[in-house]
């Protein structure tokens, strides 16, 4: 049985090229990994759904919530605001 969701990365890009693979059944899990790879400047290579490659707006789609994610919890801590407050100013989802 093919997991639900496969990343390749390479990890630090400015040092080597070899492609890890992370896989989890986890949506979420696969978005809060995807957040880790952009804080970490880590090369995403590829996102496999159900053993079929993400292209396009797919893809672009789950790197744009792993983005919104990440913006809305900086400015969470650096405002002390709340996640309806981000919402409404910033448009980010809480």
């Amino acid at each position: 049985m093919l997991t639900k969701f496969a990343i390749d990365c390479i990890l630090r890009p400015q040092h080597n090229t070899r492609v890890f693979t992370h896989f989890t059944d986890d949506p979420i899990e696969a978005e809060e990994f995807l957040m880790h790879l952009l804080l970490s400047r880590a090369r995403i290579k590829e996102i496999r759904h159900d053993g079929a490659v993400l292209t396009g707006h797919q893809f672009d789609r789950m790197l744009k919530i792993a983005a919104e994610r990440i913006g809305s919890a900086m400015l969470r801590e650096s405002l002390t605001l709340d996640a309806s407050e981000v919402k409404d100013r910033f448009g980010f989802a809480a």
